[in-house]
């Protein structure tokens, strides 16, 4: 940090002058009948949109009132759980299939998803000098946000970055998803090398493999990856790939890609919109939660013992003592997530080929005591389902994969969604996204310099 920042009164007393006049009174948002979070009182989303990307159902309105319901979710309406068994059935990878289906609205036909593999075969590699000047010269501590920085810098290599045409935002678009993991592998392997003093391995990516596999093909020294592995990563893969219109990313993706400017800007605004801990970052922070969890109850399979702890942790007396079990709970889904359920099931195959079951059953005691929990706090009518984040975190960990690639793989992932929001903006309602503010401050009159004290 510059110096002139260290306990500089002026800076303090702007800080606290800013804290002071910045701090919205919470009665007033009932007073103006003003949506907080863009959220109604029953907890569902403000209608602001229409789209025909992905949709997600966690919930049932009859009367006008909110019952819980089995969470379902839609990719151009064909449910993920069908479309996951039928690549599963096949047994081939399903990311490619997804982003396919996802940018074009339909699915592939078998000879389509093959020209559209070679292409994005063909896209995976970086800019003539990219990887020298904008990743190993410049290594970032966070991936995220060197990921964001190298979208912004891909304008620069584009000879045509500024035309909004379908076609040209379909060709940037592709070109992105193909990229992401290349840049997230290599910003990964920049940051090891330059911070964690370890060794550089870059490794171009391999045709063939898929998006999954290359990953893991070009984080790993050796190069190396089991069967079951590269499908654990494509499945999360396939099940972060889109959550609809109205997740904080790509409602992002939509009001900056409304005000017609070009790609490079949308996606990178979805992005820093991901980092957050709030809806990307929750991964990570399940696995410091499990870390936690396991340094404080050394008997951590004692499920009496452990229910003890998340109790602690839900009264803010332990973890980071926000009252919060991550991995728990979710904005729209009330009874299950569709997510979870099917990351579950691989989860355990995992953790059989990993012999790592006990640990998978701290996670499966994690969601279990935790929905008993908050029964016998709030209520039986309470439902808290497990999200995704909490066997994401824990299929990454024990794929290898560092914590600081759990969200970048996230974002590697729903690249593929944003694009198509993208899409959906400019060939659609293309109207700019404007919502309005109520501003609380009393007018004043101003008053000259120099009868200010």
């Amino acid at each position: 940090m510059n110096k002139i920042f260290e306990n500089n009164p002026l800076i303090n007393e702007l800080a606290e002058k800013a804290a002071l006049n910045d701090f919205i009174k919470p009665e007033y948002y009932e007073k103006y009948k003003v949506k907080r979070g863009l959220r109604n009182e029953n907890g569902t989303g403000v209608l602001v949109g229409l789209t025909s990307v992905g949709s997600v159902v966690g919930y049932r309105i009859e009367g006008g009132w909110k019952f819980p319901a089995e969470g379902e979710l839609y990719y151009r309406g064909i449910n993920v759980k069908a479309l996951t068994e039928g690549f599963n059935k096949e047994k081939r990878r399903g990311f490619e299939e997804i982003a396919y289906l996802l940018l074009s609205g339909e699915l592939s036909t078998e000879e389509s998803l093959k020209e559209f593999n070679r292409i994005l075969d063909e896209c995976r590699e970086l800019p003539k000098g990219f990887t020298e000047n904008m990743i190993l010269k410049a290594p970032s501590r966070d991936i995220m946000n060197m990921l964001q920085r190298s979208i912004l810098v891909l304008y620069s290599y584009d000879d045509n970055p500024d035309d909004i045409s379908i076609s040209n935002v379909l060709r940037q678009s592709i070109e992105l998803i193909a990229r992401f993991p290349t840049i997230i592998s290599y910003g990964y392997q920049a940051k090891v090398h330059n911070f964690d003093r370890k060794s550089l391995f870059i490794h171009a990516p391999k045709p063939g493999i898929g998006t999954a596999e290359n990953i893991l093909h070009m984080i790993r020294p050796d190069n190396g990856y089991t069967e079951v592995e590269a499908e654990t990563l494509d499945l999360c893969m396939v099940l972060h790939a889109d959550h609809g219109a109205g997740n904080n990313s790509s409602f992002a993706t939509h009001v900056v890609s409304s005000n017609g400017t070009d790609t490079y800007s949308a996606i990178a605004a979805a992005v820093g919109c991901l980092k957050g801990p709030k809806h990307g970052g929750a991964n990570i922070m399940v696995k410091n939660m499990a870390d936690n969890i396991r340094e404080n109850v050394p008997d951590w399979g004692n499920r009496g013992k452990l229910k003890d702890y998340l109790l602690k942790i839900i009264r803010k007396e332990a973890f980071d003592r926000k009252g919060l079990i991550y991995g728990m709970g979710h904005a729209v889904y009330t009874l299950s997530d569709p997510r979870a359920v099917l990351l579950k099931k691989k989860a355990h195959e995992l953790a059989v080929e990993k012999d790592a079951l006990e640990e998978f059953e701290l996670y499966k005691n994690i969601e279990e005591l935790t929905t008993e929990l908050f029964k016998s706090l709030k209520g039986n009518d309470v439902h808290i389902p497990a999200n995704v984040d909490l066997y994401s975190g824990f299929v990454y960990d024990k794929l290898g994969i560092p914590r600081e690639l759990f969200t970048p793989i996230f974002a590697a992932s729903r690249v593929a969604g944003w694009c198509a929001h993208r899409i959906e903006t400019i060939a659609g309602d293309n109207r700019i996204i404007r919502p309005a503010y109520v501003d609380v401050r009393p007018k004043m009159d101003y008053i000259p310099l120099s009868e200010r004290w």
